[in-house]
């Protein structure tokens, strides 16, 4: 087995909670984010950014999130906004991967799986180096406010990921893993496509919000 599979095939994520100190380095972050822009684009578009949070500054956030939260939750006890208002300061690093759509005649559809790539890509050089990362969304990825708060376009901006990386305390346990016999179809005519349906996904919600407006950019 050659390393780079030896390093994909047991790879999982770590909850943000159990990362901790040391984080990356000046350089080991750099080598991160050069990996997290090498990515499959069409077009050559580089339709995405990177934000980092170090530091001071997954304090100062906090004050944002705070804000955004209470505004679409008012009379939130105190302490649950304080609660929301540390969500950066669970590891020492978190890289927001920030889906820009640019101008151009390639689908906006493939810009966005860009981005995705790019999350990642960070993810698997975080790994690489000896850290872990956690790649997540949750409400404040979606919050107008809070975006805003950033200084993200909310014409053609949105979140792909907060990815928070550090080193775990603790081992994580393996979870299950699709079967490949119910995801993989080798296709001939009139065959069944094999979709996990009914074996994957949550049924009793329906289709989910798409997350994401796919109407043409001004």
């Amino acid at each position: 087995m050659t390393d780079i599979l030896a390093h994909l095939l047991p790879r999982r994520s770590v909850s943000a909670k159990h990362l901790k100190d040391p984080g990356p380095s000046p350089e080991q972050l750099e080598t991160i984010l050069t990996a997290g822009a090498r990515v499959p684009d069409h077009g050559k578009m580089a339709p995405f950014y990177f934000i980092t949070f170090q530091g001071d500054a997954r304090k100062n956030v906090g004050r944002f999130l705070k804000e955004a939260y209470e505004g679409e939750n008012p009379g939130t006890p105190p302490a649950k906004l304080d609660l929301e208002a540390e969500r950066f300061l669970r590891s020492p690093l978190v890289v927001a991967v920030i889906s820009h759509i640019r101008n151009g005649k390639h689908p906006q559809w493939e810009q966005i799986l860009t981005a995705g790539a790019a999350c990642m890509n960070i993810c698997h050089a975080a790994h690489a180096l000896g850290f872990k990362a956690n790649w997540l969304t949750e409400w404040y990825a979606y919050n107008p406010h809070f975006k805003k708060s950033l200084g993200l376009d909310e014409a053609r901006d949105n979140v792909a990921g907060f990815i928070y990386i550090g080193t775990p305390d603790k081992e994580k346990d393996e979870r299950e893993r699709p079967d490949l016999n119910d995801i993989w179809t080798d296709w001939s005519q009139n065959c069944d496509l094999k979709k996990g349906d009914g074996l994957y996904g949550k049924d009793k919600y329906g289709l989910p919000r798409k997350g994401f407006d796919l109407s043409d950019q001004s």
